[in-house]
């Protein structure tokens, strides 16, 4: 069984931007008989600093990812930070996600599974993997068909993560797709001086440790020029080094 793969840049920046990770995305999939799905944040309700860029927003962020739906053919993954987004987000895209921070918030869950739409939950920072079983069955009691989980790392004193890769296998007896986020898992958050900061050059390590332990998915932030991104940049993969790292999972 192929595992799961999400790829895209943190935040939909521009619709060219868009296009040149989709069709970077889509000749991976032709070629290597994968199924990544494309992922991009309309809204980054949840920046560092006010002053940051959140976004498109809902409404024209929703249509520029039906556009690449229509155009590419992939399959599509965004994230919703209120239970109001979840009809309409619903209506677009194949995964809806469930940030960190908001994973036990029980509206958001409620309204994400009444969708029909997978739904994919990313374990908190402060919580256990064996902690997700309870947003799970939230998911689950209001309706949804698929809940995936996904490994983001946790808290670990001030602007740093560390990942217990303990928690796969634990999230493992929960539901049977757990993903690791490769990417978010090497943030520092709030350590660039307003912003969050990262460490890219462990992503392939992260991928290969997860593979190791269990994990039948992968989440990678790829942008083509990481370091101008609007969000996330020292944490995102070069949109070049995708299909490497793919290909040497896939080994």
């Amino acid at each position: 069984m192929q595992p799961v793969f999400i790829a895209g840049p943190c935040v939909i920046e521009s619709s060219e931007l868009l296009n040149n990770v989709a069709a970077t995305i889509k000749d991976i999939n032709e070629r290597y008989g994968v199924d990544i799905i494309f992922k991009a944040s309309f809204d980054k309700a949840n920046r560092t600093s006010i002053k940051s860029f959140r976004g498109p927003g809902i409404e024209k962020g929703l249509q520029m990812l039906a556009d690449i739906k229509s155009t590419f053919g992939l399959k599509i993954l965004t994230d919703i930070h209120e239970s109001w987004q979840a009809e309409a987000v619903g209506e677009v895209v194949d995964v809806i996600q469930i940030p960190a921070f908001l994973c036990r918030q029980t509206d958001l869950l409620v309204a994400a599974a009444k969708t029909g739409c997978v739904v994919n939950i990313k374990k908190a920072q402060f919580l256990s993997g064996k902690d997700m079983v309870f947003p799970v069955e939230k998911a689950r009691e209001a309706g949804a068909k698929d809940v995936w989980l996904t490994e983001r790392g946790n808290i670990y004193g001030y602007n740093n993560l560390v990942v217990d890769f303990r928690n796969i296998s634990d999230m493992l007896e929960i539901t049977p797709t757990v993903i690791m986020d490769c990417t978010h898992s090497v943030q520092r958050p709030g350590a660039g001086g307003g912003k969050t900061s990262g460490d890219r050059k462990f992503v392939p390590s992260m991928a290969l440790a997860a593979k190791a332990f269990g994990a039948t998915g992968y989440f990678f932030e790829v942008h083509p020029d990481p370091d101008h991104a609007l969000s996330d940049g020292p944490n995102m993969l070069y949109l070049d080094k995708l299909e490497g790292l793919i290909k040497e999972i896939l080994k």
